[in-house]
């Protein structure tokens, strides 16, 4: 027998039920009515009928039945010829007056056995829209169950107004799992039980091995993280469905639970209390211990685990890194999906297309992704690694040595591909990692953090990747400078700015991405033009796209500037200009020479020569990525020594900054900080250092018992 759960005790106090069955519970895979379990569920309803409960059955699958009748009926009126021609699908509504007048005679034949009276009530969406229609509905229902008959409720889906069954999703309801939801609020039930063909809510799809059943729904928990599979096999909803309106109703105040009508007893035992199925609970969320919501506790759980990582041998670290790549392959098709109705969302929700385009994971992408990680999981060992070996004394060495930073806070937007490359990061550094990405992003952030931790061995622990699922955390992690070790913000202007007036922790990372390419006078025009076009069109919405373009005033005289115009003009970009320039050449005024577009438009500027492009840079850009063109070797060098940026190029596109492109196999974002990390934050960037002494009995006795030598012995064998 199943544990009785103390969370479960209101059950005891349970009297008006509503219980949906659906589809895939009441019909077989070929369509036919599942006589077995339509029994053993009547059987269920008897007895809790017989017990005093007043019982409400919600039930789907007519138009399943439906349906196999009415091919039946058209196969046998057929000719051989029009069996020969395209079959044209069944009228569902059709299907749904056939299917429901069988459903209700079969409901009628088994309760009758069971001496128990059944009473059929067909409703639409529009129904409800009458106040008069609710009044009459909730007596009827009421001088029902004093006579102790069960009332069926089912959708009137023949006369329904809706385009077709299972294909219109609008209204008061939109399916049975929501006419359940709304008649359990309306009937003033005290519990709504969902019958599905899978044992209740899981956290993920049930096929996947590494998929857990959820005992109880915390909304603020789980909303976030949950993946779901297909939907119902027949229906029209499956549990996404069964979830939204589980939430609506316990919100509401009726309890719900979600568990399998496959099995002969389990409504009977969901009354008794039993530990089966997923509860649903407006107070749940005060019945699930505080570690699993508390932030401190979440930072807590991701140092430990670090620790049990960095304690690994170094081939079993690499080894998970590997083994991550691998899933993410695996399970590429459902990224992508998850994804897809990520961007789809944004669309709708009318982000802007530079945000769209950051949150799309590109064709290829998520492959190019797993090559990375087993780039750096092939790099060389980066934690203990000897930097400085020192001699202080005969006998006594002292040796400096990379070390993981602790706990990484990881705050990112739109692009999801960054969850992958920093969790990456950590792992290969040894650091413990907690990471809130933007709701934008959220189902295509669920599977990514859900595939990743699946590959983490249970000896280190899941909680060493931890996903922040609620915004309101956000300011109590920002708090706990005593267990978050450093902040990395990957986001809007606005997004670092709040964070660095938000908290003690460091933070590392880049406010705005106001990059340059500097055009000379002694420039290769072919070169030029494809550097140029390059920085402002491979990819627009990045953080190194050149914003600004500076050109030499030579290139006024000699058509230069005409050229990049015509190339940037040809390729979709519009161009603003500076003062100088919309003035020589009828261009739009800029709106600010600190502006980052993030998509196809630019700023251009003529400057007098390479010191006037330098002051431009300083006062105007972000120090970020700048780039000069030109063939003088030694006005590049000019350039590269004072422009003060985290990377200067000379013939090169701004777009190379970027951790992959230098070798460091991921990033977790560029920084502009000077202190700690600059530029691309690859693995060294997420390290810091230690010093480890051997010694052989030494004190100091007030440096008079120790002779000090200090040699270096850093590059000795």
């Amino acid at each position: 027998m199943d544990a009785i759960d103390p969370t479960r005790g209101f059950l005891k106090d349970v009297k008006r039920i509503v219980i949906k069955v659906g589809t895939a519970v009441v019909t077989r895979e070929d369509g036919r009515l599942a006589l077995g379990r339509l029994g053993a569920l009547c059987e269920q309803l008897q007895t809790l009928n017989y017990q005093g409960y007043e019982v409400i059955l919600v039930s789907s699958g007519a138009v399943g039945a439906g349906r196999q009748r009415l091919r039946y009926r058209k196969l046998v009126h057929s000719s051989f010829a029009d069996l020969q021609k395209p079959q044209v699908e069944l009228d569902g509504k059709a299907c749904a007056a056939v299917g429901q007048n069988g459903l209700m005679a079969l409901y009628d034949t088994l309760f009758s056995q069971l001496d128990v009276t059944s009473a059929q009530l067909l409703v639409t969406d529009n129904d409800f829209r009458s106040p008069e229609f609710r009044k009459q509905l909730t007596e009827t229902v009421n001088s029902l169950l004093s006579y102790k008959v069960i009332p069926i409720f089912n959708e009137n889906d023949a006369v329904s107004t809706r385009r077709a069954p299972y294909e219109d999703s609008s209204g008061i309801f939109w399916d049975n799992d929501s006419l359940a939801a709304l008649l359990a609020l309306e009937l003033k039930a005290d519990l709504l039980v969902l019958l599905s063909d899978v044992d209740g809510l899981y956290s993920g799809p049930p096929s996947d091995p590494q998929s857990k059943l959820i005992h109880t729904y915390v909304k603020e928990k789980l909303e976030n993280t949950i993946t779901f599979g297909d939907k119902s096999r027949l229906g029209r909803g499956g549990m996404t469905a069964k979830v939204k309106a589980a939430v609506y109703a316990s919100q509401a105040g009726i309890p719900v639970v979600i568990t399998s009508g496959f099995a002969g007893d389990n409504i009977v035992k969901v009354l008794q209390g039993q530990h089966i199925g997923t509860l649903f609970h407006q107070d749940a969320h005060t019945w699930v211990s505080n570690g699993e919501l508390n932030a401190r506790e979440m930072a807590g759980a991701a140092r430990e685990s670090s620790r049990r990582l960095q304690a690994m041998p170094v081939k079993d670290r690499s080894k998970i890194l590997l083994d991550i790549a691998d899933a993410l392959e695996a399970s590429e098709k459902v990224i992508v999906h998850e994804n897809e109705a990520d961007v789809i969302n944004a669309k709708d929700a009318g982000y802007e297309t530079s945000l769209v385009s950051r949150l799309a994971l590109k064709p290829g992408k998520v492959s190019n992704l797993a090559k990375a990680i087993r780039v750096l999981a092939n790099m060389e060992e980066p934690i203990g690694q000897v930097l400085k070996r020192t001699e202080l004394s005969d006998g006594l060495i002292l040796d400096k040595t990379s070390s993981p930073l602790g706990v990484l806070l990881v705050i990112f937007e739109s692009r999801p591909e960054a969850l992958v490359q920093i969790a990456s990061l950590a792992i290969r550094t040894g650091n413990g990692l907690l990471l809130k990405g933007g709701k934008e992003a959220r189902r295509s952030n669920a599977i990514l953090h859900k595939v990743i931790t699946s590959a983490i061995p249970e000896n280190v622990g899941a909680g060493l990747i931890g996903l922040v699922t609620s915004r309101d955390e956000i300011p109590e992690l920002l708090k706990l400078d005593d267990v978050i070790d450093l902040v990395i913000p990957r986001g809007s202007n606005k997004l670092v700015s709040q964070i660095k007036s938000s908290t003690k922790i460091p933070v590392l990372g880049h406010a705005d991405g106001i990059c340059h390419v500097y055009v000379d006078k002694s420039a290769d025009m072919e070169m030029a033009k494809n550097i140029v076009s390059d920085a402002k069109t491979d990819y627009p919405a990045a953080c190194n796209a050149m914003e600004t373009l500076l050109v030499h005033k030579d290139l006024m005289e000699n058509g230069g500037v005409n050229e990049l115009l015509i190339e940037l003009q040809t390729k979709g970009v519009s161009i603003n200009g500076g003062p100088r320039a919309s003035s020589m050449l009828n261009l739009p005024a800029a709106p600010s020479f600190h502006h980052e577009y993030s998509s196809l438009t630019c700023t251009i500027e003529i400057v007098d020569d390479v010191h006037a492009a330098i002051d431009h840079i300083h006062k105007h850009g972000s120090a970020h990525t700048d780039c000069i063109v030109t063939q003088d070797r030694e006005i590049a060098d000019i350039f590269l020594r004072q422009v003060d940026s985290a990377a200067v190029f000379h013939n090169a596109s701004t777009r190379f900054s970027d951790g992959f492109r230098f070798g460091l196999g991921a990033e977790v974002g560029i920084s502009t900080s000077r202190i700690h990390a600059r530029g691309p934050v690859g693995v060294e960037g997420l390290l810091t250092t230690r010093w480890i002494a051997r010694g052989s009995g030494q004190v100091v006795d007030n440096d008079k018992g120790v002779v000090y030598t200090h040699r270096d012995l850093t590059h000795q064998a």
